[in-house]
């Protein structure tokens, strides 16, 4: 069975974007990059909502050839590219760059990629992610904290229809104030 993991950078109050999907307020350190980096070369397959595929792909399929680009931003765009996706999406038609389109029950979905073998897997979209949370189907959250306080904006969690215990597995500060905190979901 494949490990579920749901990680993003929020804010302190909790949300992965402030209203207006400002996401604004939050920045990658170098050392923060590179964490991010490495966890994704450890995932098999990334499911993106479609609010988080049309923000990815707007710039990582060419942000290895952006003129500013680190070695860092390099590899992750050249990641980005090579490793597989799904999309859950009823409002878009066309995907690219790996990619392949889910129109119908997302859930239903990510419980059969979960019953395969293979490589974690990354849910990343507050409501697609919300809808797996709510399904039981979450194995592992990373949790990047960012220092500000937006007050409003889309929530990290979702509403859950029961408690989810979870075991602390690794903490660590960046700098600029950023802290992870990473947890197993408990079974």
């Amino acid at each position: 069975m494949r490990k579920l993991v749901y990680g993003m950078n929020l804010t302190l109050d909790g949300y992965v974007a402030a209203p207006g999907d400002d996401i604004g307020w939050g920045t990658a350190s170098d050392e923060l990059f590179q964490w991010w980096l490495d966890q994704e070369l450890a995932i098999g397959l990334f499911l993106y909502g479609r609010k988080l595929w049309e923000a990815m792909s707007s710039h990582w399929p060419t942000g290895d050839q952006q003129p500013d680009a680190t070695p860092a931003q390099i590899e992750f765009a050249r990641n980005w590219r090579d490793t597989p996706k799904v999309v859950f999406s009823s409002t878009i038609d066309k995907v690219d760059w790996n990619t392949r389109l889910v129109t119908g029950d997302a859930v239903a979905e990510i419980t059969r990629l979960k019953a395969d073998d293979g490589e974690p897997m990354r849910v990343g979209g507050a409501a697609l992610a919300g809808a797996a949370m709510r399904a039981g189907l979450v194995d592992e959250y990373e949790i990047v904290t960012h220092p500000v306080l937006v007050g409003g904006g889309k929530p990290f969690f979702s509403a859950l229809d029961s408690w989810v215990n979870l075991n602390l597995v690794e903490t660590r500060t960046f700098p600029g104030g950023v802290a992870l905190a990473r947890y197993e979901t408990r079974r």
